[in-house]
């Protein structure tokens, strides 16, 4: 490697590693960053997707029985990670933990009730209290662990798997892979992973061992099981699913690169696929060799 690579690679690290004390220049680069980015993607959202819909007064719905409540816990795993990042951005830009957890933390229920907003005008929508109920609960999960313990012990996570109800109705459940990460909630699944070490710290337990308890829901062609008559058979039954597995804290790995930590930080998002066991009202109790 060549001496101007090492002494760029030595910037890139240095330019990834928080500031001790708070850095002006790096906190308005976050706050204009993030502030263009929720404006753009708000911007792009009202144009390219409610734009197309008619308008009607500001109005609240009850969608709290859709789904089996697979779209209130993505919802609580938005805020909580959107909330993570933001405050990851002002500990770079060294800020005190005060500000981190309000004008950080704060950024996914921000952004989501934005959002929110957006559906309360739709005539095909309409404001959700149930998900606004989960937006503050995923924030006050990353700061009430923060206040507890200055740490994440329990990191909510995602894993994600083709189903074959996204074949039966595309235009609902997705028709493309990037679509059914999104729409497909059969194949979704959400996580508590829970990090042992960070309980028994005077143990052996590895410092990047975590437990994980799952939630996935399973037959769901459309949001209520009163709007199956049309598909009634293709779609006869649909039921929650409970999941126990092995996980990996990413952040719990030790390395002095910051580049490697800012990745780890990133893809701790994500269940790895492990050894599993699954549990469900009408199947019982059943094994996977490995679970995504």
């Amino acid at each position: 490697m060549s001496f101007h690579s090492l002494k760029a690679q030595s910037k890139f690290e240095f330019f990834l590693t928080p500031s001790d004390t708070l850095n002006k220049k790096r906190q308005n680069t976050v706050i204009v960053t993030e502030a263009a980015l929720a404006s753009v993607t708000l911007i792009g959202l009202n144009q390219l997707w409610y734009a197309d819909y008619p308008q009607s007064n500001f109005h609240f719905i009850n969608d709290n029985n859709e789904w089996l409540q697979m779209d209130k816990v993505g919802h609580m795993y938005s805020a909580y990670h959107l909330g993570r990042f933001g405050a990851e951005m002002l500990n770079w830009s060294g800020a005190s933990q005060k500000n981190q957890l309000i004008y950080g933390a704060g950024l996914g229920f921000a952004f989501l009730t934005a959002v929110e907003v957006l559906d309360g005008y739709s005539s095909e929508w309409g404001a959700s209290s149930g998900d606004l109920i989960a937006n503050a609960t995923g924030t006050a999960l990353y700061v009430s662990q923060e206040l507890l313990w200055k740490e994440q012990r329990i990191t909510p996570k995602f894993s994600f798997h083709t189903t074959k109800y996204a074949n039966l109705r595309p235009e609902v459940l997705g028709s493309s892979l990037n679509e059914q990460l999104l729409k497909d909630y059969n194949g979704q699944t959400y996580w508590l992973s829970v990090n042992l070490y960070s309980f028994a710290k005077e143990s052996k337990i590895p410092k990047w061992l975590n437990i994980a308890f799952g939630y996935g829901a399973d037959g769901m062609l459309t949001g209520n099981l009163q709007n199956d008559n049309p598909v009634s058979v293709q779609n006869p039954e649909r039921f929650r699913q409970i999941y126990l597995s092995f996980d990996v804290n990413l952040t719990k790995i030790e390395t002095k690169s910051h580049f490697l930590k800012t990745i780890f930080s990133v893809f701790n998002t994500l269940k790895i696929p492990a050894p599993t066991l699954e549990y469900s009202a009408n199947k019982g109790l059943k094994a996977h060799a490995f679970y995504f």
